[in-house]
């Protein structure tokens, strides 16, 4: 999908994307979508769709109204309209796809308010789009100095030009409320443009910059996730995770938004699993749960007086027992019902062929040594003698 500007050069090197997300493909872009309608024609008298989704800096994207009927495709750099100015946006999707979009996202294709696609981007648009670009780090830099100068609790995490270089937008993530009256009457004074400020979550701020997350793959936000669903902690409970903040917490320091991926799975399997809290009554005393495990369905259980003493039960089993102990009766103990299942093990490695142990390496070595004492070769004077 990468344009040939992001392929491997000759000598096996990458070359990296020199044309800073705008390569003809879409495909070293975050966010990309794959318009799989892109081979099939349109019925007879129908009207292609006359709305576009373009994607700005980053994961924005907004949709424009194509009112000049301009043939446009995925890839195309287009100059749209901006509340002063024209901004400039790479097109990420068109035709009908765009109107599902529009539909999830509850955008009314007969808004009057839809910004409109002035017209493809021109060279010189080009040429300006790119100079604001590369001044971005120069002035986030510069604006972060004189936040820290005016002892501003903020933190300054991108910032985003206009397509025309007349206005710059800067995502600051913040606790409490912050009076940038003044900041933004210091960055005009020293950058000649217009600032806008605008607060983003945790969430988005790590959407917008991407990082490694610790499955060692890209943030799930900044390359394919379009939407923040809400995480909690009983999403951890219901999976059985410990809730071990540091572990459960992803770069942004809110929870994994992995944690939804698999729970829908668990509650499915949670329907016919007894409960985490239930009392098994046997003769022999009263029994807690310890431990479940729901796909392999296992509970351990162990009496009220040896809390130390687990006892392994199927679910079948336990579910029995708690049909018996509604009707008011009592198992005689759990150990009849946990010999069932005691499985030998089986060895997967045996010493056949007499290899020495791997701690070998780790006993301490006898530093002093017995030195033989070598006999002495009798001289031929002392034997001639004799």
């Amino acid at each position: 999908m990468a344009c040939s500007s992001c392929s491997t050069g000759k000598d096996g090197q990458p070359r990296g994307c020199k044309n800073n997300g705008t390569c003809g493909t879409d495909g070293c872009n975050k966010l990309t979508v794959f318009d799989w309608l892109s081979n099939m024609s349109l019925p007879n008298g129908q009207k292609p769709f006359d709305c576009v989704e373009v994607r700005f800096k980053n994961s924005r994207k907004e949709f424009f109204k194509n009112t000049e009927n301009l043939t446009l495709s995925i890839g195309d750099v287009v100059a749209t309209q901006a509340k002063s100015g024209h901004d400039v946006g790479v097109v990420t999707l068109t035709g009908e796809l765009v109107r599902i979009q529009m539909k999830r996202k509850k955008v009314s294709p007969d808004d009057k308010a839809i910004p409109k696609v002035y017209r493809k981007a021109t060279q010189r648009d080009i040429d300006i789009w790119q100079k604001c670009r590369d001044r971005e780090e120069e002035i986030k830099k510069r604006s972060r100095e004189i936040a820290i100068s005016l002892k501003l609790e903020m933190k300054l995490s991108d910032v985003e030009f206009q397509g025309d270089g007349s206005k710059a937008t800067f995502y600051y993530t913040a606790e409490d409320r912050v009076d940038f009256r003044q900041l933004i009457k210091d960055m005009a004074k020293a950058f000649g443009i217009r600032i806008e400020m605008r607060q983003i979550g945790y969430r988005q701020e790590a959407q917008r910059l991407g990082g490694i997350g610790s499955c060692g793959r890209e943030l799930c936000c900044s390359t394919w996730l379009t939407d923040f669903r809400s995480v909690s902690t009983a999403s951890a409970r219901y999976q059985q995770l410990a809730l071990n903040p540091q572990k459960l917490a992803g770069q942004c320091g809110k929870l994994k938004c992995c944690l939804n991926y698999e729970l829908d799975m668990y509650l499915e399997a949670l329907k016919n699993f007894p409960p985490s809290d239930v009392k098994l009554k046997t003769q022999k005393g009263m029994a807690f749960c310890q431990k479940a495990d729901i796909f392999k369905e296992t509970l351990w259980f162990s009496y009220k007086d040896e809390p130390a003493t687990w006892h392994t039960l199927s679910k079948d089993q336990v579910l029995e027992i708690m049909e018996l102990n509604k009707k008011g009766d009592k198992v005689a103990s759990l150990e009849e019902y946990a010999a069932d299942n005691i499985a030998e093990e089986k060895t997967t490695f045996e010493n056949v062929v007499g290899q020495d142990s791997l701690t070998r390496f780790d006993r301490p070595k006898n530093k002093k040594r017995r030195k033989k004492k070598r006999r002495k070769p009798k001289s031929k004077a002392s034997s001639n003698a004799k």
